[in-house]
């Protein structure tokens, strides 16, 4: 049997085949396309090296709350510290997002991250990053940020230059898609 015999043979196992065999395979090239050469690709087009993450808290959701209405519960921790409703309802991801969503995010230097976006970063206390807003920058001798979920009822602890330097700011939103990595990493932290 000849090299092109063996190769459409092999194509039309994977492709038309409805064996079980093929049906795996099938998924084992989906897992070492997507994790050695998309995410890479990614994270190089994106300048992160997280280019995707999955939301895995309801800390950023607005509970289905019209923007008024959510201002209207929320908005007063933000004019206490400086945000005006003007000023947060022209941010991206005005009415938050869920847990269960996917992020795109892009990398960018500390300098140009600016109040009202959306950060991802790091912390030693938390196994997954966090994703949190920026209300407030300090230029300092090195640039610290300090974020607050659009749903907690304080900031966090301020976020250091080092924090985000693997990671960047949130600019797309994937509704519900991220279901399927928090069920995939619970279903293994659990062993079943």
């Amino acid at each position: 049997m000849g090299i092109g015999k063996s190769l459409k043979r092999i194509w039309h196992f994977i492709w038309y085949d409805d064996s079980l065999a093929s049906w795996l395979l099938n998924l084992v090239i989906a897992f070492v396309l997507v994790k050695f050469i998309i995410y890479p690709g990614m994270a190089v087009a994106f300048g992160t090296e997280f280019p995707i993450v999955a939301v895995v808290s309801g800390s950023m959701e607005h509970e289905n709350l019209e923007f008024d209405d959510w201002w209207n519960k929320n908005g007063k921790w933000y004019e206490d510290n400086g945000v005006s409703r003007a000023d947060f309802s022209s941010y991206k991801f005005v009415d938050g997002f869920n847990k269960g969503d996917i992020m795109f995010l892009k990398g960018l230097e500390p300098q140009d991250i600016k109040t009202g976006d959306v950060l991802v970063y790091e912390t030693s206390i938390h196994q997954n990053p966090i994703i949190h807003r920026v209300v407030a920058v300090d230029e300092g001798e090195t640039y610290t940020f300090i974020t607050k979920g659009d749903n907690n009822f304080k900031e966090d602890k301020p976020v250091n230059e080092k924090q985000v330097e693997r990671t960047g700011k949130a600019v797309f939103r994937l509704p519900l898609l991220g279901w399927i990595k928090i069920w995939f990493v619970n279903v293994f932290k659990f062993g079943i």
